[in-house]
């Protein structure tokens, strides 16, 4: 196995997982995270546990709350990489203190679930559309981690009177937008992508306990255990998304549920007008970052 696979907050949870699995399978993986000491650490963890790997990590210093870092980080990828397999759009952040916004003052959730990956996405595009004329059909994806709270977001999923909460919401409320986002972008980014050879899914990888949910309140924690599975069967949910050969041309724009079934998102997350309203004001957020 020979893909170049961005993997985000592979500092714990599924994102190690996925890369675990990946390494062990002698893959060529980069880990984009925020702390270089955190990610080197699980690095070491992961080769000693698979030491007969051929396999490669490498570390991208990515700051998602942080609009203006992103295309050095992009631009870092690239000088390093003529092709780009797979981008696991995995990163993430659930139900943090009411209040808390990105460096640019959006609500932290919209600007790391969704602005974030958006612009990363933007700048390896191209490498993504150039490896694809190289690869075998099908194979070059781009993956959109989402969550079942997509399927909870209010209607309609994207307030766009209301991108700066100023009508207060529930956190939970703002966390199930943000996961509707993953699935809109995907949606639209397949649209925009169409004819290129890319593949763009969007997926829920089941209910786990990681560090996702440090800022769960203890009771919800503790209920939330009770329906949880093991982390590696989040990474399966993602593995099948992303590197499953029955996936083509006719799943694009898709839906992945656990652990490893293909289905439809949501119907209205799917209008095309919605699609072009986000994908719009998405543009016009991180437009001076491009």
């Amino acid at each position: 196995m020979d893909s170049r696979c961005s993997s985000f907050r592979a500092s714990g949870g599924l994102g190690k997982e996925l890369v675990s699995i990946l390494y062990s399978k002698n893959a060529k993986v980069w880990l984009a995270a925020r702390s270089e000491q955190k990610t080197r650490e699980i690095m070491n963890e992961i080769q000693n546990e698979h030491p007969a790997s051929t396999g490669k990590m490498l570390f991208l210093k990515l700051q998602l709350d942080d609009l203006t870092t992103i295309k050095a980080s992009a631009e870092n990828f690239l000088a390093n990489e003529s092709r780009l397999d797979v981008l696991f759009n995995n990163a993430g952040v659930m139900v943090p203190p009411q209040g808390s916004v990105t460096v640019q003052g959006y609500e932290l959730q919209l600007g790391i679930n969704n602005l974030g990956h958006f612009l990363f996405t933007y700048f390896l595009t191209p490498i993504l559309q150039q490896t694809a004329k190289q690869a075998a059909s099908n194979s070059v994806r781009v993956i959109w981690v989402s969550s079942s709270a997509a399927d909870g977001a209010p209607y309609p999923a994207i307030d766009f009177s209301n991108m700066d909460y100023h009508n207060e919401e529930g956190i939970w409320s703002k966390y199930s937008r943000s996961k509707a986002g993953n699935v809109i972008h995907a949606c639209e980014y397949a649209r925009r992508t169409k004819g290129s050879g890319l593949i763009s899914l969007s997926l829920n990888p089941g209910n786990f306990v990681t560090n996702l949910q440090q800022n769960m309140p203890k009771i919800q924690l503790a209920m939330f255990k009770l329906i949880s599975h093991p982390p590696k069967k989040g990474a399966y949910t993602q593995l099948f998304a992303g590197l499953d050969s029955s996936i083509t041309e006719d799943d694009n724009g898709g839906w992945v549920s656990p652990f490893g079934r293909k289905e439809d998102p949501r119907k209205d997350l799917t209008d095309e007008d919605l699609g072009r309203q986000y994908w719009e004001w998405s543009e016009a957020q991180v437009k001076q970052y491009m």
